[in-house]
């Protein structure tokens, strides 16, 4: 295990964060064991008073190594090839450090960030990943999302002709701007994993218009330079060495696109999350929220203690019994959260050739909790992220050098909890109530089978 409190603080470089993690880059002295590495810490809530609730910390034996590394290598592995995932290892931490870490670098993060999260300075253990932003090379993280129309197998008739003609990510783009949200209006995932070029390319020119527009915060683009996050006036340090330093950003812009449809095109990554996303949501939410409910009330306890919701009346049932949440246990029905010999043995059974195919047109309860998994890794295949490296750009030449396979990495695949169901399932209801009255949208998706 690398020994990280043998640098100082003041080494590392402050990159960028999400909701759960923030991430740091070696910027210090020659070291084979961090150069070229960055730090991904767990963050902890801000109360909303300002007191810390003070709690004994765990000792690093106690600590288990963070999720993300066993999960990677004990599942990740198994569904995308290793090129394309970033190297993953286990760092030791103390206060002390993560103390002077955060004083260093806390008034670098956005003034939003700052007031809700921060530096866990509980852990114990941290990340060192592979430093994919911070070398002489443009890097760019984009966030893709929903990859293709749910089957109408299992839609109700109201959300049907909604679900089935606009994508995920669109409606909810729409959602969140009645919402007063800054999003990304014109981008849609189905053009970025199309496969064909005029599609893509409308892809990318809709994320950089999105990524102008917003000044570098809509979530779904991000652009390094040489490790630099930058904004949109900082679009010039994309340029070589040896081009203009005048060109104009529309300029930019083109260079920028060309040379990223490229990548885009050549790599087989976004073809693996497509496939993944849809052959393992199956269902839909909707459907996997009929299982759960069917599976419940087939239960005997459910049967004997609601009795009286399926005695008949001339009218029919006298009213519809009670259900628990999508994904909460109860005394009818369990459903634990999943750990890493669960998420094994679903990828057993899943990538099995041997094991007898499900009739997902009627799916059966006793399948329930893969159909809960399934559901659950396909969401994580469609809040992951990608960051592409590429050369510096040169507009008015073309690119000639061979595209490597590790120039394309799949980043933030982290397990999903099983509590997160019932909120997506809401969320799934007020998204599509929310469109409904709203001018539709078609989205062509090019994989209308699964492959």
């Amino acid at each position: 295990m690398a020994d990280i409190l043998h640098t100082s603080p003041s080494n590392w470089k402050y990159v960028s964060e999400g909701g759960a993690t923030i991430v740091f880059s070696y910027k210090g002295p020659p070291n084979p064991h961090f150069d070229g590495t960055v730090l991904r810490l767990r963050k902890s809530i801000v109360p909303a008073n300002g007191a810390r609730r003070v709690a004994r910390a765990l000792t690093a034996q106690e600590e288990p190594d963070d999720p993300t590394i066993e999960y990677q290598t004990k599942c990740m592995e198994q569904l995308i090839p290793p090129e394309h995932l970033p190297r993953l290892e286990t760092v030791s931490l103390n206060k002390e450090w993560l103390q002077k870490l955060s004083d260093l670098k806390d008034a670098l993060r956005p003034e939003g960030r700052r007031a809700k999260d921060e530096i866990d300075l509980n852990r114990k253990k941290g990340v060192l990943a592979t430093d994919l932003v911070g070398g002489n090379w443009v890097a760019v993280e984009i966030k893709p999302k929903w990859a293709f129309l749910p089957s109408p197998t299992h839609l109700s008739t109201e959300t049907k002709s909604v679900k089935t003609q606009t994508c995920r990510f669109c409606m909810h783009s729409h959602f969140r701007s009645q919402e007063g949200e800054k999003v990304v209006t014109d981008y849609c995932p189905l053009d970025l994993f199309s496969g064909q070029k005029s599609r893509v390319l409308n892809a990318v020119n809709s994320l950089w218009n999105a990524w102008v527009a917003s000044d570098a915060t809509v979530n779904n683009l991000k652009i390094f330079s040489r490790g630099k996050f930058l904004r949109p006036s900082e679009a010039h340090a994309m340029l070589a060495d040896n081009a203009s330093q005048q060109t104009q950003l529309d300029t930019i812009r083109d260079a920028f696109a060309a040379a990223l449809v490229r990548y885009l095109l050549q790599t087989p990554v976004l073809n693996i999350l497509s496939r993944l996303q849809r052959n393992l949501d199956v269902l839909d939410i909707e459907g996997l929220s009929k299982l759960w409910k069917f599976t419940e009330s087939s239960a005997p306890l459910y049967r004997t203690t609601f009795a009286s919701f399926f005695e008949q009346t001339s009218d029919g049932p006298s009213s519809a019994p009670p259900s628990t949440p999508l994904g909460v246990s109860s005394l009818f029905l369990n459903a634990p959260e999943p750990g890493i010999p669960d998420w094994i043995d679903f990828l057993d059974q899943y990538l099995s050739s041997d094991q007898p195919e499900l009739d997902h047109s009627s799916p059966s309860p006793k399948d329930l909790h893969y159909y809960l998994l399934s559901y659950l890794l396909s969401a994580t295949f469609k809040d992951c992220s990608i960051i592409i490296r590429m050369e510096m750009l040169e507009p008015g030449t073309e690119p000639t050098a061979d595209i490597r396979p590790e120039s394309v990495t799949v980043i933030d695949l982290d397990p999903k909890s099983m509590d997160k169901l019932r909120g997506w399932e809401k969320l799934d209801k007020d998204i599509v109530r929310t469109y409904s009255s709203a001018q539709k949208k078609v989205c062509v998706d090019e994989w209308q089978t699964p492959r």
